[in-house]
Order: structure tokens, then C-alpha cells, then sequence
């Protein structure tokens, strides 16, 4: 058996075991069967729904009728297929005469309970008894998730080195990624069309009243209380940071090209006044490729490893045998 010592320092960082109820316990009363034999290993169905139970959960919240059923046979597949390819992570693993070092496994239970259960192992067993899971099984599926990640690590070598040509032709292509999203601070007051018997004259009458109290100087929040008619009117008219696409194209145009403190001519949309006024702006900027360069460079290089992984699994199952029920 050969140490995998310096894998295992590749693949430290790996994330807890997931403590989740539903995945040990949702919907055991299923009848177990099998739901692939991948090189003589058999994964059941009840693997499939453990991993799977959690996401069907909120599914199930979300969903109804033929569509949620839709989304359980999805889920469940893109469940089975990480099944498959984590059982022929771990046999390739075993084909290299690889070994864990029982303490590495010893270390992780250890971590575990002291960020999981407060440093508490009786709370820790106690929770695996309640969802019928022996310690034993719990930390052979640990084992497991460390040969995984080991193995990963392993095999995505990679040139951690990304050319900056690679760099400026995504920042050139993503732009938008390095906007910020602009936004104003806006005040808005609405005087209907009609009112009650009122006709459109009149009230076009009014909106003028209410800008030439605006342009002596009265307060527009003061104002906007005292004459709009919008949802906003209790607050002086304060719609608060708005992004675009939040208002009427029309009064967008108006609102996101007017300077900060101008308020606006009257503005006839819909059949009703608008006046808005923009008390402040605030995004809307772009990072240049300089400040940008380590957050690309940084990107490029997790999904050129992600490329790397997605290969070398598909070289394991091209290589299988692999069926599924």
C-alpha cells in the first residue's frame, strides 16, 4: 500500500461532512433497489435519495403536479450520476494502492465534533443513532469523501499560470462582470390625470401649481405629502436606491439622465404628471483591467481546473462498465 501523504495536503481544505437529517432519513420507508452497478459496485436507490433527499425537500416546497415530478427524476439522475462518478473516483484510488493514514480519518471525525457538536462526541453519537447511522458507517462515508477530494487533487495538475493575453480577452468579452450596477436615490411626485370629477386640464393645472411651488423653493417632500398621489406619498415621494428596470422605460429615461438635485420638468406618461428629483447616484463605474486582473486570473484558473477534472472523470467512465436501472 503506497502513503498518500502529499495528496493529502493537496486536498486539506475540504468542506465538513454535511450534517443533514433529510439525507439519512427522508422517505426511508422506499423500497431499496438497485440503481446502477458501476464496475461490480452496486449503488442503490436509497444512496440516490440520500443524497438527494434535501434538494427534494425545498423542491417540494416549490413545486406541485407533473412539474415537481419533473424536477425529482432531474434531480435524482444529476444524484446518481455524482454517485457513479464518485465510486469510480474511489476505485481508481484503490487500483493505485493508495491508503489514508488512519489518523488523517481519526483527525477529520475529531474536526468535526469540535465544529459541528461543540467539542461534544456523545451529541455527536447520539445524533448518528437517531438517523440509524452507526459510527462505523459515518466514517466510512468521511473515508471516502477523503479519497475523493485526495484523488481530485491528485489529477487536476494544472499551469497555474494564465497568459495575459487569456486575460484581456475576457475582460474585453465581460465587461459587464466589472460594472457596478448604477443607481439613484429618487423622489417622485404623482398627480393623476383625472380625480374624481376633475378633468385633465385641471389637473394638468395642478401639476404646474405643484412645480412652481418646487421651483420657489418649498421642499419636495413636503410637497410630494401634500399633492402626490403615489404609494410613496407618505414619505415625501422617497422611492429610496432604485436600479434600472424599476420605473416605466419613460420615466426611466428622464429619471437616470437627469444631474443630482435638478428636478424635472413635468413629465406626461400613462395619462397622469410625474416631477421626479434625483437626490444622489452611486454606481454605474468599471474596474479597469488592472484592478481586475487578479479576480480574472483567479476565475480562469478554477474553471481551467474544472475542465481539467470534468476530462479525467470522463476518461474513468469511458473505460467502465457502467448500468443503470
Amino acid at each position: 500500500m503506497r502513503p498518500f501523504a502529499a495528496i493529502l495536503l493537496a486536498g486539506c481544505g475540504l468542506a465538513l461532512w454535511p450534517f443533514c437529517c433529510a439525507a439519512f432519513a427522508e422517505e426511508a420507508q422506499v423500497v431499496d433497489g438497485i440503481a446502477a452497478v458501476v464496475n461490480g459496485d452496486v449503488i442503490t436507490y436509497s444512496q440516490v435519495r440520500a443524497l438527494s433527499a434535501p434538494r427534494e425537500k425545498l423542491l417540494r416546497q416549490q413545486f406541485t403536479g407533473q412539474e415537481l415530478e419533473k424536477k425529482l427524476i432531474e434531480l435524482r439522475q444529476l444524484a446518481l450520476k455524482d454517485l457513479i462518478d464518485r465510486r469510480l473516483v474511489i476505485q481508481a484510488f484503490k487500483k493505485e494502492s493508495y491508503q489514508i493514514p488512519d489518523h488523517i480519518v481519526d483527525e477529520r471525525m475529531q474536526q468535526i465534533i469540535r465544529e459541528s457538536f461543540g467539542g461534544d462526541r456523545n451529541t455527536f453519537i447520539k445524533t448518528l443513532e437517531a438517523q440509524n447511522y452507526t459510527l462505523g458507517e459515518f466514517k466510512e462515508k468521511e473515508l471516502e469523501r477523503i479519497m475523493v477530494s485526495a484523488m481530485r487533487s491528485h489529477n487536476v495538475k494544472m499551469n497555474s499560470i494564465i497568459s495575459p493575453t487569456k486575460v484581456e480577452d475576457y475582460y474585453r468579452k465581460h465587461r459587464d462582470e466589472f460594472t457596478s450596477k448604477e443607481q439613484i436615490k429618487l423622489r417622485m411626485i404623482m398627480i393623476p390625470g383625472q380625480k374624481d370629477t376633475a378633468s385633465a386640464p385641471a389637473q394638468k393645472a395642478l401639476a404646474e401649481e405643484v412645480l412652481g411651488k418646487l421651483a420657489a423653493g418649498e421642499e419636495f417632500d413636503r410637497t410630494a405629502q401634500a399633492y402626490s398621489e403615489d404609494s410613496t406619498r407618505d414619505n415625501g415621494g422617497d422611492w429610496g436606491w432604485i436600479e434600472r428596470n424599476t420605473l416605466a422605460a419613460p420615466l426611466e429615461k428622464f429619471a437616470f439622465n437627469m444631474p443630482v438635485g435638478r428636478i424635472s420638468n413635468i413629465i406626461d406618461y400613462a395619462g397622469n404628471y410625474y416631477i421626479l428629483k434625483v437626490e444622489d447616484k452611486r454606481g454605474g463605474t468599471t474596474r479597469s483591467l488592472a484592478q481586475a486582473r487578479d479576480d480574472i486570473e483567479k476565475k480562469l484558473i478554477q474553471e481551467e481546473a474544472q475542465g481539467i477534472q470534468e476530462r479525467w472523470i470522463a476518461g474513468l467512465r469511458a473505460k467502465a462498465y457502467i448500468k443503470t436501472f
